[in-house]
């Protein structure tokens, strides 16, 4: 079983992103589970969102405490909180930064990546909703699940033009993942 967790904040579409990447696993033949975890319930507030991925049942419903997989959608956070609090040794993190890996000061056994993707969902989506960026690249630097799974979990969720604009971002930042080497 691979475990995700998911940090940002309120109204950032942590929970839809945990979601996504559960309809993609299904999408692509795996069992998955996903999951929030609220604070005070409000808009910027931080959130954490839970993914399970299997080629087997499911039946733990836990939160996820030694994740191999760490998606940060608000880099502000790595001062706040430690969100890189039990990463299992080997594992990867990846924040929406413009800056570097390095400078983000993450002192972990494993692997930190950066991509601006909120630069990417302004661009492209035109909100600062960067969600659907990460997946792509997640997709892409994990090989966990396919982008066609996550293409097909976002026009699920977003019909319309919102979905084909959520599809093209994640796809931008699934291509520029290509200089990344897979992890």
């Amino acid at each position: 079983m691979k475990e995700i967790r998911l940090h940002g904040r309120g109204g950032q579409g942590v929970v839809t992103a945990a979601e996504i990447i559960g309809q993609a696993a299904f999408a692509d033949g795996m069992f998955a589970l996903a999951f929030p975890s609220f604070g005070s319930e409000r808009m910027g507030a931080p959130v954490q969102s839970f993914v399970k991925i299997s080629d087997k049942p499911i039946r733990a419903r836990n939160q996820i405490h030694e994740p191999d997989y760490l998606i940060v959608q608000d880099s502000t956070l790595i001062s706040m909180i430690d969100v890189t609090s039990g990463l299992k040794s080997g594992g990867l993190v990846i924040v929406d930064s413009e800056r570097k890996p390095e400078e983000l000061g993450l002192k972990i056994d494993g692997r930190v990546l950066t991509i601006p993707a909120t630069k990417i969902a302004m661009e492209i989506i035109g909100r600062p909703v960067q969600n659907t960026t990460l997946l792509g690249y997640f997709a892409a630097v994990t090989g966990l699940i396919s982008f066609d799974g996550v293409k097909k979990a976002i026009e699920e969720r977003f019909p319309g033009l919102i979905g084909q604009k959520n599809v093209q971002a994640a796809q931008k930042a699934f291509e520029l993942a290509g200089e990344v080497v897979n992890v």
